[in-house]
């Protein structure tokens, strides 16, 4: 499940804007999503080999090329499913607690 919600807020991040792998685990950490670079790394390029980012190399100043993650259209597609499922998940979780706190609690008594 963890890596599931992981996938969807990566791509969450990279609707935004194209981004290098150490922006996204600063994100992610921002919200309180722990997530290590040998984690994310295997999800980026699963993502990669599914459709859903592309990534391009850019030169920098303080050291070697940079790899910058962005969303493809398919992938932007996907987010949109993703979003769609994420919304009944939480509707449907948050029905069912609704239910379960509005019945009465139940006290267990120990007599010996």
């Amino acid at each position: 499940m963890r890596k599931g919600v992981l996938e969807y807020c990566i791509l969450s991040v990279l609707s935004e804007s194209d981004a290098y792998p150490s922006d996204i685990i600063r994100r992610l950490k921002e919200v309180r999503m722990m997530v290590v670079e040998g984690t994310l790394y295997p999800l980026l390029m699963r993502q990669k080999n599914a459709g859903w980012l592309s990534y391009r190399w850019e030169e920098s100043t303080q050291g070697p090329p940079r790899k910058y993650y962005s969303i493809t259209p398919a992938g932007r597609l996907f987010l949109h499913e993703l979003d769609a499922s994420w919304n009944e998940l939480v509707d449907s979780v948050h029905h069912l607690r609704q239910r379960t706190d509005n019945k009465p609690s139940i006290t267990i008594n120990n007599h010996q």
